[in-house]
């Protein structure tokens, strides 16, 4: 991909969170593909230096990787805050994390929602403040946050995490009208069934709870979607990286689903 490309990111640097595994490593890899300097951020060392190593480097570039565990939003903004004064603007935000244990929403305790807006809320907030001082002086920012299809409709089972997707939802939206005078897009993925480790916890757990199996439970979740498949990790990624670059330069304040229909066939 040429740098005129309106689709490259040669020359942007990336912030991607939650990047080990799963739907945030394809986005890093996305990314790196298309041009932008790419650095990890988790708390599982071991995996942040695989996942560098796999990344392309078409442009020659430097990626790079920071530790931080989202369970402590205090150690999220020191690391990004220091990360920044170290390397300069990062144009490219993604905020990822995983998501909160299953359980019905009557039944979890009062800290479980504290710990889960602490984890997305907070962990995003101090991410998205570490990095707008660059965006807005470069006059090119995205903020690309990865939540879940429950901003639309509560999935069963999944009572705190349908709370704090929601809310993400609506900070999304709440950024986009105060960042995008700065050439700033502050947009939200809402990823449907995708094969990923946490999706198969998911319906292991829930084939354990209703005595079945996990291809039964599977098979329940792709009778709901149009597309009639679960998701790749890379499908999301690829839309990940069209908001990221230039030509989604007016896309803003979207909860857009990659849920091969499912949402729209409800």
């Amino acid at each position: 991909m040429t740098a005129t490309s309106p689709y490259s990111l040669v020359g942007r640097r990336a912030l991607v969170g939650g990047s080990t595994q799963g739907i945030g490593r394809a986005i890093a890899i996305a990314f790196a593909e298309a041009g932008a300097t790419v650095d990890l951020i988790a708390r599982n060392d071991q995996g942040l230096e695989k996942v560098l190593r796999e990344l392309p480097t078409p442009n020659g570039q430097a990626h790079g990787m920071l530790l931080a565990d989202f369970s402590d939003w205090r150690t999220v903004d020191r690391v990004a805050q220091a990360h920044v004064a170290k390397v300069g603007a990062v144009h490219i935000l993604v905020n990822n994390t995983g998501g909160p244990p299953a359980g019905l929403a009557i039944e979890a305790r009062p800290e479980d929602y504290i710990n889960a807006m602490s984890m997305h809320i907070a962990c995003f907030q101090a991410l998205t403040q570490a990095c707008f001082p660059g965006m807005r002086a470069a006059s090119y920012g995205r903020i690309i946050n990865v939540t879940s299809t429950s901003v639309f409709t509560p999935i069963k089972g999944l009572g705190v995490s349908n709370t704090v997707r929601a809310a993400v939802g609506n900070w999304t939206k709440t950024l986009a009208a105060e960042l995008g005078r700065f050439g700033i897009t502050v947009n939200n993925i809402m990823p449907g069934f995708t094969k990923t480790a946490r999706l198969d916890a998911l319906f292991k757990g829930k084939a354990s709870r209703a005595g079945t199996t996990i291809d039964e439970v599977e098979a329940d979740a792709i009778a709901t979607i149009p597309a009639a498949r679960l998701g790749a990790p890379e499908e999301i990624a690829a839309v990940a990286a069209f908001l990221a670059s230039p030509a989604a330069s007016y896309v803003n304040g979207v909860n857009l689903p990659v849920d091969g229909g499912r949402l729209a066939a409800q």
